[in-house]
């Protein structure tokens, strides 16, 4: 058989004008790399690349909530993580989001993330109303556990501006080991690594507050929620304690294609067992409780959740 370079070139030409097959590309907001937004969310890049044919997903580092948002609803994501108390606060226009509200749906509740205020049996501090006068760690400043600690002390009378400290998780247990500090609050799953590693080194004591008392706290911000962190998940927690629930929540644009998101969240949602293998509190992520977002779901995740109902 005779080469022929005009076939050649020929055949070359028709592979170029060809196009590859269409490479979807998916980007999700989450947070730092030490936090648990990252870890869940890298686990759901995984399971997307892993499950959904000519798709490439990537978890990428963010300033967590505020900025998933606001990058969203700028189109420079496609999903993202965020509390449910800041995804409020973007669809109403409300706090850093002032006068500015974003574009913004739900796709899932994902798991609770509550507020644990702690302190250590030496202070003789049994309840929220020891509190007075007593001093306090709200958390990192401008964090949502600051605003809440706020909220939740100023809702039963005690809070005192003179009497806080603005310190990481870390700094605020080593501050209540060191008594520099009454009492230090964190802001996560439980357990979480912070009060695993108090209650190790003290007689921790989780503080559990009355629903009847802080009423008004759920009805003026309802994306707020009671929870119970059952007896038994810190050694020394030998009764259930009753916390402020401001849940992680997954959300996206919306005016997202449905159809996308549809698919996203069946691939999620479906792989809920190899989800859970990457962080123990992945494992809290379900279906019977997804829907329980602050805000309205988007087309495309209230089509799936409604499909497997």
């Amino acid at each position: 058989m005779t080469f022929s370079w005009k076939a050649a070139a020929a055949a070359l030409t028709v592979l170029a004008a060809t196009p590859a097959a269409a490479q979807e590309r998916i980007s999700i907001g989450t947070g730092g790399t030490g936090g648990l937004f990252y870890v869940i969310g890298a686990g759901i890049a995984d399971i997307i690349n892993n499950r959904m044919e000519g798709t490439t997903a990537r978890a990428e580092v963010t300033g967590a909530s505020v900025e998933n948002i606001r990058r969203v609803a700028a189109d420079q994501m496609d999903f993202g993580f965020s509390s449910s108390s800041t995804l409020y606060e973007a669809k109403e226009g409300q706090g850093p989001f002032e006068g500015d509200p974003q574009p913004v749906a739900a796709m899932a509740y994902l798991y609770p993330a509550v507020l644990q205020i702690a302190t250590t049996a030496d202070t003789g501090i049994t309840g929220f109303e020891d509190l007075a006068g007593k001093r306090i760690n709200l958390g990192p400043p401008g964090s949502n556990a600051a605003v809440l600690s706020q909220r939740l002390l100023e809702a039963y009378g005690v809070f005192d501006p003179g009497n806080v400290e603005f310190l990481s998780y870390t700094e605020g247990t080593s501050a209540l080991m060191n008594g520099t500090i009454d009492a230090t609050t964190v802001l996560a799953g439980a357990p979480t690594a912070a009060l695993i590693d108090l209650d190790a080194q003290r007689d921790m004591v989780l503080l559990s507050l009355d629903q009847e008392k802080v009423g008004g706290l759920f009805e003026e911000f309802p994306y707020y929620q009671p929870h119970e962190i059952a007896a038994g998940i810190y050694p020394d927690q030998t009764e259930p304690v009753t916390v402020v629930n401001d849940p992680a929540t997954l959300f996206t644009k919306e005016d997202a294609d449905p159809a996308l998101i549809e698919e996203l969240t069946a691939v999620i949602f479906d792989n809920l067992e190899e989800l859970g293998e990457v962080h123990p509190q992945a494992q809290a992520i379900s279906r019977d409780t997804a829907t329980r977002t602050p805000i309205a779901l988007h087309p495309g995740a209230e089509a799936y959740f409604g499909s497997t109902n």
